[in-house]
C-alpha cells in the first residue's frame, strides 16, 4: 500500500468525506449553471440544496478523518490526572477501530 501510506488511519472517513464534496459540488454546479425545467417546474433549486447539504454531510468525514490521525497526544493520564469516562470511551473505541482495521 505505498500509494496510500501518507494518508494513515481513516480512509474510509476520507473516501466518503471526498465523495461528498464531489458530488455536492457537482449537484450545485449543476443546479446553477443548467436549465432544469420539467413540465414548467424548475428543478435547479432542488440540486442547489441538495449539492449544500452533500457538502455540510462531507465535513463529518472530514472532522472523522482528521481526529482519527491525530497522534502523539498525551493523555490525562500521562500528565497525572484522573481520566474521565468521556476520555477512556474515545482512546477506547480509537484503539478497537484501528485494530479491527489492522486485522484485515
Amino acid at each position: 500500500m505505498g500509494l496510500c501510506d501518507g494518508l494513515s488511519h481513516c480512509k474510509v472517513a476520507l473516501a466518503f468525506a471526498v465523495l461528498m464534496d464531489l458530488l455536492g459540488g457537482a449537484a450545485l454546479l449543476v443546479g446553477v449553471f443548467a436549465n432544469l425545467e420539467v413540465n414548467g417546474q424548475d428543478f435547479g433549486d432542488l440540486l442547489v440544496y441538495t449539492g449544500a447539504l452533500f457538502v455540510v454531510m462531507s465535513l463529518a468525514g472530514w472532522v472523522l478523518w482528521y481526529s482519527g490521525n491525530i497522534d502523539g497526544l498525551t493523555s490525562k493520564k500521562e500528565l497525572g490526572h484522573i481520566g474521565s469516562a468521556v476520555d477512556r470511551l474515545a482512546r477506547n473505541l480509537s484503539r478497537k477501530i484501528r485494530i479491527y482495521r489492522g486485522h484485515r
